[in-house]
């Protein structure tokens, strides 16, 4: 028999995290392709993300046409991603974003959306810099400077907008975290 889940945010009901979200709204939208194993697993940010940012949209899939995902062209869109051989852009070439697309996965997952989909490595890429290691310290990363998709998001829309109230979007996650550091053992 399976638990009785939140509509909204998807996890058991004594889980649920609705009450700590913090919708904002973004002058660009924000698409989010997550890894379609990703979408299975409990931790993932990509839900509570998409229900943080209007406009988005929550795309699950292995390979998807830039044509599908983007009808009025590349344009505009930039890839927030770390691609190790392109230049990120500047502050003054970020002005020119109208879209934001993130991709949501494990590091692992995320470079296999990238081979199954070389038509990204074709967009301008958003490299952060965080200023303080990731707080979502329900999963670990390989990379000292890896942060969750949803910190990454926050991080960068506060960036893209000039506007911090992005980083109010972080109190999901670290409800999320609280709830879950409940049921594990003291470390």
């Amino acid at each position: 028999m399976s638990r009785a889940k939140c509509k909204q945010c998807q996890r058991p009901l004594k889980s649920c995290v609705c009450d700590a979200l913090h919708p904002c709204r973004s002058e660009r939208p924000l698409t989010i392709w997550q890894d379609p194993t990703e979408a299975k697993h409990p931790l993932s940010t990509a839900r509570l993300l998409h229900l943080s940012v209007q406009p988005s949209r929550l795309l699950v899939a292995d390979t998807l046409s830039h044509q599908d995902m983007f009808p009025q062209g590349l344009e505009g869109v930039a890839l927030l991603y770390p691609l190790p051989n392109a230049e990120p852009l500047d502050w003054q070439g970020a002005q020119s974003v109208t879209e934001l697309l993130v991709l949501d996965g494990t590091w692992r997952k995320v470079r296999r959306l990238l081979h199954l989909n070389p038509w990204l490595l074709q967009l301008p890429c958003i490299r952060l810099q965080p200023q303080q290691s990731s707080q979502y310290r329900v999963r670990k990363s390989p990379r000292e400077d890896g942060l969750s998709t949803l910190e990454a998001t926050a991080q960068c829309l506060a960036w893209l907008e000039q506007d911090d109230s992005f980083l109010n979007m972080l109190a999901v996650q670290q409800r999320l975290v609280a709830i879950q550091e409940q049921y594990q053992p003291q470390r």
